[in-house]
């Protein structure tokens, strides 16, 4: 710890108080022509490879793993204001719909 620190930490009153807020953007989508696993994947090496890397965001697929026919994959962000995570969510939704072959069935957000 660096001397600047513990200069900081040691001096009495209140302490900053950081609130993070967390989006959550679900996006379940339609597949077609998916023949195995494997082929599904490729379909969303972009969505992990791209978004997955961003330090505001985390990636996963969160339902129908085994499912060839659809997927469900959960974006979460996080930022310091409510109105910050919505633009970005914003943002990743529409890039996905650009870049991820797949029809999306269904969009749901939440603010945390």
């Amino acid at each position: 710890m660096s001397e600047a620190l513990r200069k900081l930490l040691s001096q009495p009153g209140p302490q900053p108080v950081i609130t993070p807020h967390v989006g959550v953007l679900t996006l379940h989508f339609q597949l077609y022509g998916c023949e195995d696993l494997k082929a599904k994947r490729k379909v969303f090496t972009a969505l992990r490879a791209v978004w997955g890397r961003e330090p505001d965001l985390a990636v996963s697929e969160t339902a129908d793993q085994d499912a060839l026919d659809c997927a469900t994959w959960t974006i979460a962000a996080l930022g310091t204001s409510s109105q910050q995570i919505t633009q970005r969510l914003d943002q990743v939704e529409k890039a996905i719909e650009e870049r991820v072959d797949a029809a999306i069935l269904d969009i749901h957000r939440e603010i945390l």
